[in-house]
C-alpha cells in the first residue's frame, strides 16, 4: 500500500492506529498545556513562569513536526523518489525554508 496518495486533488497520508493515537497523544499534550497557560495568565501569575512554559510548549510542537517530518521522510519522500518523481525534493526543500 502506498502511504500517499498525490492523485487526488486533496493528498492524503495513510497512518497506522497507532501512529495516529502516538501524534493525537502529542497534540492533546499541547494542547492541554495551552489551556494552563491562558490559566495562568488568568490567576496573574509572573511573566517569568509564563514564558518558560510557552517555551516547553514551543519545543513540544517542534518536537511534534519533526516525528511528522521523520515519518514523511522515510515513508512519502522515499516511494515518491523510487517511483521517479523527483518534485518531491523540491516540496522537502520548501519545507525546511518553512521550518527556518
Amino acid at each position: 500500500m502506498d502511504c500517499c496518495d498525490q492523485t487526488k486533488p486533496v493528498r492524503k497520508k495513510e497512518r497506522s492506529d497507532e501512529e495516529v493515537r502516538a501524534l493525537r497523544s502529542r497534540i492533546n499534550r499541547i494542547i492541554g498545556q495551552l489551556n494552563g497557560v491562558g490559566n495562568m495568565i488568568e490567576n496573574g501569575v509572573y511573566c517569568d513562569d509564563v514564558l518558560i512554559q510557552l517555551s516547553a510548549i514551543d519545543k513540544a510542537i517542534k518536537s511534534l513536526a519533526n516525528r511528522v517530518l521523520d515519518v514523511h521522510m522515510h515513508t512519502c519522500l522515499v516511494e515518491n523518489i523510487q517511483r521517479g518523481n523527483l518534485s518531491v525534493v523540491d516540496e522537502i526543500v520548501d519545507l525546511f525554508r518553512r521550518f527556518q
